[in-house]
């Protein structure tokens, strides 16, 4: 029997890749995909559209800050926390019914959010909400590595990427024009119609796909999970408590520690296992799945940092709604969505090197260009123009790190590296979102002493900054958005070491 975790199954063993290098039937794989990426599309929505509605959320359930960024925060918790549970999950029982449990658990989840009447009951659906899509993410890359194969990923993945891409950027958009239209419900009303068109199209049209029958690794899923929860936890809650105690002898610092210990626990743990493991650690001894993992957690660190000050600043110093701030995101994501399939081609022929490198300049360039027009007076076009190149540069790097990290991915281990990736990736984003507030506070008091209270103004909807304080409230955020432009030149050394392809078609025009 082939060894699970090295990069290559033999053909003919169960669950290895037939001699197009998928495990699907005889029919073409993309009709299922389109169906799973309405379902992807919904759900990384549901990351970004809730934050310009806060202010109207607070109102509408009578309740304060420091309650709502619970709404925030509960989701991506219960979102990041079991990925490596559910991606595993997908190759024990099917992506397919996996993903179909899923969509259901999030679409009556939305309907809760929708409906309750308390910011507590709004929280609990939320983690629901955020538990229904870890069910969903990883299956949808699954799908891709074990229907297509691998000399015709790119196309595929650049679907998948752009999505990525494209719903975190549409989510404010959508949010603003929601929250200032028909009220904040609507953002989570919205998701049932949608939910119960992608379950028809899924249920019609995904195949179902050879499970494979092993043992389940139920301390490591024990591991993984209080690891994860620890680590995500203090980063999220790091800014609420200044990065101190949280009551007793419980601080923050304490938690991302002890996270830090149950993760090496866990390692250590699918290092001996003698069954089969969550996560196959043989995945990393691929160069370019490892990478390609740090890659995204540094766009995803990135994405996620840059939106929060210059929301604040959109908002704040120049004045502009919610539903005008999303769409300063416009031409982000119009430039994303045109460029994937383009890069998608390029994806399975060229040197994956060569193709993240641009994506990575591309976006440091915009975000620091960015940086320098976030002024009291800058006029709108020079703001799009920045906005519009930090599309380009996300559309070369969404699909492209994904396609590169599961090239290699054995067939019987799609899940658990899909799981993986989609890990970093959600971790990533709770490292930036936590970095960034921390360095918004500490511009705020460096170039706004005594008025560390904007910031809770701003969020409770405190309308335009005054003229006195402007300027200097806009040099902080633009300093702020100097850390996403870091983390993306960081990137740029990453992908500086990825190997060259293996796959046929490599190298080839076409």
């Amino acid at each position: 029997m082939p060894d699970p975790t090295t990069p290559h199954a033999a053909a003919g063993a169960p669950g290895a890749p037939d001699a197009a290098g998928t495990d699907a039937p005889e029919v073409s794989p993309w009709p299922a995909l389109w169906a799973m990426v309405i379902g992807f599309f919904m759900i990384l929505v549901d990351t970004t559209i809730v934050s310009v509605a806060t202010p109207a959320i607070m109102t509408g359930l009578g309740t304060d800050v420091n309650n709502v960024i619970w709404v925030t925060s509960a989701y991506l918790l219960a979102y990041a926390v079991p990925l490596l549970v559910t991606g595993r999950l997908g190759d024990r029982l099917g992506p397919k019914r996996v993903y179909l449990v899923g969509l259901t658990v999030f679409t009556l989840a939305s309907l809760w959010c929708g409906l309750t009447s308390s910011v507590e009951g709004l929280i609990l659906a939320r983690v629901l909400q955020g538990f229904g899509a870890s069910m969903m993410t990883p299956q949808t890359m699954a799908v891709i590595t074990r229907t297509f194969p691998a000399a015709n990923r790119g196309g595929a993945m650049a679907l998948w990427g752009a999505t990525a891409g494209v719903a975190t950027l549409v989510g404010p958009i959508l949010g603003g024009v929601l929250v200032d239209g028909p009220g904040w419900e609507w953002i989570f009303f919205i998701n049932v119609p949608v939910g119960v068109v992608a379950f028809a199209l899924a249920w019609r049209l995904v195949p179902d796909l050879p499970t494979h029958t092993h043992s389940f690794d139920w301390v490591g899923v024990a591991l993984s999970a209080v690891g994860m929860f620890l680590l995500v936890f203090g980063i999220q809650e790091g800014e609420k408590y200044d990065w101190g105690t949280i009551t007793g002898v419980l601080s923050v610092p304490l938690l991302i520690v002890a996270g830090l210990v149950v993760l090496v626990a866990f390692v250590a743990w699918q290092a001996r296992i003698r069954t089969e493991p969550l996560v196959p650690l043989g995945l990393f001894r691929d160069r370019n799945f490892s990478l390609a993992n740090g890659g995204i957690t540094l766009v995803s660190f990135a994405v996620t940092a840059f939106g929060f000050p210059v929301t604040l600043w959109a908002q704040a110093v120049r004045g502009w709604s919610p539903t005008e701030t999303g769409l300063l995101l416009v031409p982000m994501a119009l430039a994303t969505g045109f460029l994937a399939p383009v890069v998608g081609r390029l994806v399975d022929r060229a040197h994956p090197r060569s193709i993240t490198i641009v994506g990575f300049l591309a976006s440091a360039l915009a975000l620091l260009w960015l940086s320098r027009l976030m002024t009291t007076d800058s006029p709108v076009w020079q703001v799009l123009l920045p906005l519009a190149l930090f599309g380009v540069g996300s559309a070369f790097l969404w699909a492209p790190l994904s396609a590169t990290a599961t090239r290699n991915l054995p067939l019987s281990s799609a899940g658990a590296g899909s799981g993986v990736y989609n890990t970093t990736r959600q971790v990533g984003a709770v490292l930036g979102s936590a970095a960034v507030a921390a360095l918004i506070q500490a511009r705020l008091a460096a170039n706004l002493p005594g008025a560390s209270g904007s910031v809770e103004e701003v969020r409770t909807g405190g309308g335009a900054m005054p003229a006195e304080v402007a300027d200097r409230f806009s040099d902080a955020m633009a300093q702020a958005v100097l850390l996403p432009a870091g983390a993306l030149c960081v990137g740029v050394l990453v992908v500086l070491f990825f190997a060259a392809p293996r796959h046929a078609g490599h190298g080839q025009r076409r």
